[in-house]
């Protein structure tokens, strides 16, 4: 008798703890699967990282149960072009994008890996970023360290040609000779294989800049061999908008591989007319069977730097160098007659943003963080100085490029810029929480709000596009066009990474007079099955993954 009973509880204990038929289950949701297909109730099955089941489950347990009646249940959003290179280790969470919904972080526009020591020192410097430790030199080992510190987003990395320019011949305005470009090609395809997605570029950045069309096709070869893609910053967005987007798509003939176009713009009012011929060239690319397509922001003010306002040629061999060259009478009186004019062969954003339409959003001088939130015109002002030299003082006085804010977009082009089918969505933005020191300096808006500003402004309420298209472009598509496999789809087998969101609700809060405003709406995350965001709060779960590309060698 006794040892039937053992057996009996034995049994029945055995039951109890495996008693659910699933991890969790998403239950009367309006399921948007990411194909563009119309919404459709259902529920959806998890077990351990992938989702098992969509349908109907009323008899079905879960450990887990969320209902997500009067909800949408999408994939997790990818944000296609994240500056979290650095954030993500210093502030796993990634709190600005996770809470719209992003499962998935595309660095890209720049890359901190592979790098040498001095490589490292100077990006570190760059983006104020001296108190994270590099500890890596190639890609595969960045990707490593980043899962192992613990973050809650999937995260994924292109490899700069940048980077590998500055690796092999620093920050000198200098072609390659062909040893070096061999370097440089040895050490993308060493990138690609540990993981990267393709090649970036950011062509109006010095060293960036520095790079002539054929090296960047050489380059672009050896990513395309791996299967990846070529993504830019393209070389003007201005007054050689189309010249420089026909070099990017020559890029992408040559080198035989897909392109796609950072953060689609035509800046500066006598430059929006281009925007048409811009989506012209494109389309009769697509008909053609070439694969083209671009990532853009939902605002119609970019962010960078004052070095956007200042002539690359006089930034050469970096910070140091340049800051001592504006400091030569000679050379100043030359850069301040060139930031004047309506340059052709560099892409001058503060001619077309005048003094009015410059926003000082951060600085690394304590003295000078008084400024931010002003524009360059009432700093000027202040100090009682031509908005040109201002400019220049400001970059010597803070031992950096001095973060702006730029006006240079327009209303109507961006509308046209969401309707086109290939177009998807990227912060340019790094992830941060909305406290501590990250309060001292004022961020773009974007950060906090590109995707949920889409969704609800753009969606919902004016009606550019169908939450549907909305949905896909931000999930399928850009899974398809990065060729990541098992992401971005609702869909037995594929990785649960899925953002739960009321339609009706979403909404950003940030602005560019008090721009750290988390977004609302977004109900619930979930990233390889586990949830990181609950009733619109971060649970604090760090269960992303990096993602590699169609190269990646698995030792």
């Amino acid at each position: 008798m006794l040892r039937t009973t053992l057996v009996f509880f034995t049994l029945l204990a055995f039951h109890s703890v495996n008693a659910a038929d699933y991890d969790v289950l998403i239950r009367n949701g309006f399921v948007y699967d990411g194909t563009g297909a119309p919404a459709y109730k259902a529920d959806v099955a998890i077990k351990a990282d992938q989702i098992t089941a969509i349908g109907n489950f009323p008899e079905s347990t879960a450990d887990m149960e969320i209902d997500a009646s009067g909800l949408a249940v999408a994939p997790g959003f990818f944000n296609l072009l994240s500056h979290a290179h650095f954030s993500l280790l210093k502030d796993g969470r990634a709190m600005s994008d996770v809470l719209q919904g992003v499962t998935l972080e595309v660095l890209s526009e720049i890359s901190i890996s592979p790098v040498t020591t001095a490589t490292a020192a100077m990006l570190a410097s760059l983006f104020d970023e001296e108190e994270v430790e590099v500890n890596w030199s190639s890609l595969g080992e960045y990707l490593e360290i980043v899962e192992a510190s613990g973050v809650a987003p999937n995260f994924a990395t292109f490899v700069s040609a940048a980077t590998v320019r500055t690796n092999v011949l620093g920050m000198d305005d200098i072609a390659p000779t062909p040893a070096q470009l061999k370097e440089m090609k040895t050490q993308v395809d060493q990138a690609m294989q540990d993981g990267a997605l393709g090649l970036t570029s950011a062509l109006i950045y010095a060293p960036g800049t520095y790079a002539e069309t054929e090296e960047l096709i050489e380059l672009a070869k050896v990513a395309g061999s791996h299967g990846g893609i070529y993504t830019a910053h393209i070389r003007s967005e201005g007054n050689q908008f189309i010249e420089a987007l026909d070099e990017t798509l020559r890029i992408g003939r040559e080198a035989k591989l897909p392109v796609k176009i950072h953060h689609l713009k035509a800046g500066g009012q006598p430059n929006w007319q281009k925007m048409d011929i811009a989506i012209g060239k494109i389309e009769a690319l697509r008909k053609e069977g070439i694969p083209v397509t671009a990532d853009m922001y939902t605002y119609v003010a970019g962010a960078t730097g004052l070095d956007a306002s200042i002539p690359t040629w006089v930034q050469a061999g970096g910070y140091d160098r340049w800051a001592e060259r504006l400091q030569n009478p000679e050379i100043r009186a030359r850069v301040k007659a060139e930031m004047a004019t309506n340059a052709l062969d560099w892409e001058n954003l503060g001619y077309f943003a005048g003094p009015e339409g410059m926003l000082f959003i951060g600085f690394k001088n304590d003295k000078l963080k008084k400024y931010i939130g002003k524009t360059l015109a009432q700093v000027a002002t202040l100090r009682e100085q031509d908005p040109l030299d201002t400019i220049i003082d400001l970059v010597i006085e803070d031992g950096s490029r001095v973060e702006t804010v730029y006006f240079l977009m327009s209303e109507d082009n961006l509308k046209k810029q969401i309707r086109q089918p290939w177009v998807m969505f990227g912060s340019d933005a790094h992830a941060p929480a909305a406290e501590g020191k990250e309060l001292e300096a004022a961020v773009h808006p974007r950060t906090y709000g590109n995707i949920a500003r889409l969704l609800g402004k753009y969606v919902r309420d004016e009606k550019v596009i169908s939450l549907e298209e909305a949905v896909r472009r931000l999930t399928l598509l850009p899974a398809e066009t990065l060729n990541i496999q098992g992401r971005g789809r609702l869909i037995p087998g594929f990785y649960a990474d899925i953002t739960i969101f009321d339609p009706n609700k979403i909404q950003d809060h940030a602005t560019f007079g008090d721009s750290h405003k988390y977004a609302t709406g977004v109900k619930y995350v979930l990233v390889n099955g586990v949830l990181i965001v609950s009733g619109g709060k971060h649970t604090g779960a760090t269960p992303g993954r990096a993602v590699r590309g169609p190269g990646w060698v698995q030792e």
